[in-house]
């Protein structure tokens, strides 16, 4: 019984040692070699000082934004709260909440009655912080951006083009827009072209 006892207390050590240091320390020093950038939180700079996380969407509000997708996590981008609506598609709550949505999207943007709006300009992702939002719905916004900023719409339409990531491998998912990352190049061409908002 004392060899047993003896046998399992060390394999109990090794696989500590093994499985909760060795590997969690090999692990994080091929991130750091081979991914320093995404292991360190993806983390937008501004003049020099951490302002974002380019895999976390943020509110942002007022006319002279690219707006996000809308958010059911909290209060909406609360990261502690991450989560959908878990309304499904027959749900007479979400199609309410859907056409008041297309309504003031519409009304902000300047489209007709009749416009289509883009269905991530209306509609949650699945973790309430997707920092993407659609090609279409970014071109949506454009001139609303364009106009509070003072900005040329060829200038603002340039930025969207700069901030479009394409579909990884050409096929997986569609072409998406990182609004943080947009809406700060929207704010550093204000700054250069001397617009306000």
């Amino acid at each position: 019984m004392r060899r047993q006892l003896l046998t399992g207390l060390t394999m109990f050590a090794m696989m500590t040692v093994l499985v909760g240091v060795i590997y969690p320390l090999a692990v994080t020093g091929v991130a750091q070699l081979a991914f320093g950038h995404q292991a360190n939180g993806s983390i937008i700079e501004s003049d020099g000082r951490p302002v974002a996380s380019s895999l976390i969407g943020q509110r942002f509000e007022g006319p002279g934004w690219f707006h996000p997708r809308p958010s059911a996590a909290g209060d909406g981008y609360d990261a502690s709260a991450s989560g959908a609506s878990n309304l499904g598609p027959t749900s007479a709550e979400l199609g309410d909440l859907v056409d008041e949505r297309v309504k003031a999207y519409r009304a902000e943007n300047g489209l007709g009655d009749r416009a289509q709006v883009p269905v991530d300009a209306v509609t949650a992702s699945g973790s309430g912080l997707d920092p993407h939002i659609s090609e279409a719905n970014a071109r949506a916004q454009a001139s609303r951006v364009a106009v509070d900023r003072g900005l040329d719409a060829d200038v603002v339409a340039g930025l969207i083009d700069d901030a479009t990531q394409h579909r990884p491998l050409g096929v997986l998912g569609d072409d998406g827009v990182n609004v943080v990352e947009l809406n700060l190049a929207v704010e550093q061409a204000e700054a250069v072209n001397g617009g306000g908002s």
